[in-house]
């Protein structure tokens, strides 16, 4: 039976208050991750309290002013996902905010539940933002790595996004990080935000078990959509010809380690191999808007 219904959240369907998607650890049914799209129009703001959790505010499209304990984090932002990079800021627990946007536009709200005070509230950098050309031929894809060990300090929060030019196939081979195998395998749950480009633009994402933990999810995603991921395989995501994929990557996990540690399917593991072979997509790296 499938459970596509049940992890895979179109558009809309987890609209609540100003967000137009809210994914708690209650409402996922886990115990960490989330992540909240917030849109404001022209002169509007939006107080935010962290309270358990640390997030970062990263802007999909426009610019705003993060302000809290008595500081200001003024961010340039984007004209849109596949534009460029953007800068954003961290928030740690326990904290106050105000998002406030002069021109208005939709932000990113990612977050991690986290028992530790973690580091202060700072600004990012897009010029710090390590972009990654990964795989090659047709799983060439983009990764922005905003906020992972190694590339930005946190006390349990991972974001990154992947950019996949239409017709290329992403987050493969298939891969897991469900149980806690130091050195080999992190346990994280994952949340998968989408956007499309072009006009009724779509894409597709696999998420399977393995024979202890059972999931079946096959979802036609569109911009807006979500897919929660808690265990299993998942991959690939697949921009459908004509339509590039972005999604956000939000990661947290119950292990006091910050890692991100993969493991492969087995049966697809060898396709890495391949790549040596191959060249790397020449649409990479995306370089300004591709909205039709």
């Amino acid at each position: 039976m499938s459970d596509t219904g049940k992890y895979h959240l179109p558009k809309g369907t987890s609209a609540h208050g100003p967000y137009d998607l809210l994914v708690t650890p209650e409402s996922a049914g886990w115990g960490c991750s989330g992540l909240r799209i917030l849109n404001l129009g022209p002169g509007e703001a939006h107080s935010l309290s962290t309270q358990d959790s640390e997030f970062l505010v990263l802007p999909l499209t426009g610019s705003c002013t993060v302000t809290t304990d008595g500081r200001a984090f003024e961010l340039e932002g984007r004209t849109g996902v596949f534009a460029s990079v953007t800068d954003f800021a961290y928030l740690p627990r326990a904290s106050e905010a105000l998002i406030s946007s002069a021109r208005g536009g939709r932000f990113a709200l990612p977050s991690a539940r986290t028992g530790r005070g973690g580091p202060p509230a700072r600004y990012g950098r897009k010029e710090d933002v390590p972009v990654e050309l990964r795989g090659a031929g047709a799983c060439s894809r983009q990764v922005n790595n905003y906020c992972l060990p190694g590339t930005f300090e946190a006390e349990q929060l991972l974001v990154c996004e992947v950019l996949t030019p239409g017709g290329n196939w992403s987050s493969y081979p298939p891969h897991k990080h469900d149980e806690a195998r130091p050195g080999e395998e992190s346990e994280l749950e994952e949340i998968y935000y989408f956007e499309v480009s072009g006009e009724g633009g779509f894409g597709y994402q696999r998420v399977y078990g393995t024979a202890e933990r059972l999931i079946d999810v096959l979802a036609e995603v569109r911009s807006g959509d979500t897919v929660l991921i808690p265990h299993g395989w998942h991959g690939p995501s697949i921009a459908a010809p004509g339509y590039d994929l972005y999604y956000l990557n939000v990661m947290a996990g119950p292990g006091q380690d910050r890692a991100w540690l993969i493991c492969d399917d087995p049966a697809h593991g060898w396709v890495r191999a391949t790549w040596a072979a191959q060249d790397i997509d020449d649409r990479l790296p995306f370089e300004g808007p591709t909205e039709q």
